[in-house]
């Protein structure tokens, strides 16, 4: 009876073994582009909306359980948030998704306190993005950073 629960427990492993192998090895990453970001109207403080293009890949759908959100500029985090109800992304195939949240009052007044003292013609921002693609798959995380220039002015000229 000890040889048959030891042979099955050997078994069980070796099964749970290549069945991780066989998700990770050739899966791609998904690709994310942030395709809009809009401000709400709203009552009180403002509400924001990041609309996201997903693009899978690989030759499994991307069933996405969850995900979570930050977004900073100028290094002050700004906007955050979590989702859990998602398109099934399709093998091969694109998806979008919309995310909201509200601003962080006293980080917002930390970001435009400094604007006003330094006056840059440019901002640097970053999104910070988790996805959870359920308990078999390891969470991706996804870093979009850049800057945002605000367009040169021209002056009048004399005639």
């Amino acid at each position: 009876m000890f040889v048959t629960k030891g042979k099955l427990i050997t078994l069980f492993f070796i099964l749970l073994l290549s069945a991780c192998a066989t998700f990770s090895p050739n899966f791609d990453e998904p690709e994310l582009k942030v395709s809009a970001f809009r401000i709400l109207p709203s009552n009180g403080l403002p509400e924001f909306e990041i609309e996201l293009h997903i693009i899978n890949p690989n030759s499994i759908e991307l069933n996405l359980r969850g995900m979570s959100y930050s977004a900073s500029i100028e290094g002050h985090k700004v906007l955050s948030g979590v989702a859990n109800k998602f398109p099934v992304i399709p093998a091969y195939g694109e998806g979008k998704v919309t995310l909201s949240g509200g601003l962080d009052l006293f980080a917002g007044f930390q970001l435009l306190t400094e604007l006003l003292q330094q006056r840059n013609s440019s901002l640097k921002y970053k999104l910070d993005i988790k996805l959870d693609l359920g308990k078999y798959m390891p969470d991706i995380r996804v870093e979009k950073a850049g800057e945002i220039v605000a367009p040169a002015t021209t002056s009048p000229r004399g005639v």
